[in-house]
């Protein structure tokens, strides 16, 4: 082999680790500004939340009705600003802190079952709920930090 094609094979050889390193470090770079994306899906949420209700929610509730007052939590989400309208990969900007009430949502999820006809023979269902669906999006990676006392008060 010619010293000239041995130096050039190495020179081709560095220019390609070069770029390939390059590359590499802008990326990973990138995707650690951007937070991973919570992927939500309802058949998997209504399994999720249905298997950890307590025994006496299972009881009382079937998968088509635990379906029904998630999509309302959704809704309620939906319209507190709480669920983007479409799916981006953006650093996360938060102007304004939003604090979210347990309380607000049951009493929302209570209104909402008796709209939809969903028959809540006892108002613990809806909280079961809520503590569930709650549990279900910390699973995914979909909720912030909790906010301090003195902020919900």
């Amino acid at each position: 082999m010619d010293a000239t094609t041995v130096v050039f094979t190495l020179i081709a050889v560095l220019l390609v680790f070069a770029i390939a390193a390059g590359t590499v470090g802008r990326e990973a770079h990138r995707l650690d500004s951007v937070a991973p994306r919570a992927v939500y899906q309802l058949d998997e949420a209504v399994d999720f939340v249905a298997d950890r209700l307590p025994a006496a929610s299972q009881a009382r509730l079937t998968p088509a009705e635990v379906d029904q007052l998630l999509r309302a939590h959704l809704r309620w989400m939906h319209e507190h600003g709480l669920q983007p309208d479409r799916a981006v990969d953006t650093r996360q900007a938060i102007d304004e802190p939003i604090v979210v009430s347990e309380n607000d949502l049951v009493a929302y999820l209570l209104a909402e079952a008796e709209r939809v006809g969903v028959e809540l023979l006892d108002d613990v269902d809806a909280v079961n709920v809520v503590d569930a669906h709650l549990a279900y999006f910390e699973a995914i990676g979909a909720v912030g930090p909790q906010a301090p006392l003195d902020d919900v008060i």
